[in-house]
């Protein structure tokens, strides 16, 4: 199986809705590796690495989001894989 891993900032309505929380619930269930955080902007910035299925299944779902979220946009960034342990959320950041 082929892995892959994209780097996302999604914008819209995705902070204070649990998008986070429940993104790496999904990404738990996908067995998808990882981590998600929120910026200063109001985007949430994310990397999904699992197979190219898996990924493609959690980008899917990015572009709908936790219930109370609004996603208007995805900036979708294909990278090398790297190994992380497993999907963590993140402290805030600037930019990005």
């Amino acid at each position: 199986m082929a892995i892959s891993q994209l780097h996302v900032w999604i914008s819209g309505r995705v902070q204070g809705v649990s998008f986070r929380y429940h993104a790496q619930e999904q990404a738990l269930r996908l067995n998808v590796r990882g981590w998600i955080r929120n910026l200063y902007d109001g985007r949430v910035e994310t990397v999904f690495c699992g197979t190219d299925n898996d990924v493609a299944q959690m980008l899917a779902w990015c572009r709908k989001g936790s219930p109370a979220a609004r996603v208007d946009r995805l900036e979708i960034s294909e990278e090398s894989p790297e190994d992380f342990p497993d999907f963590q959320i993140r402290i805030t950041a600037r930019g990005g």
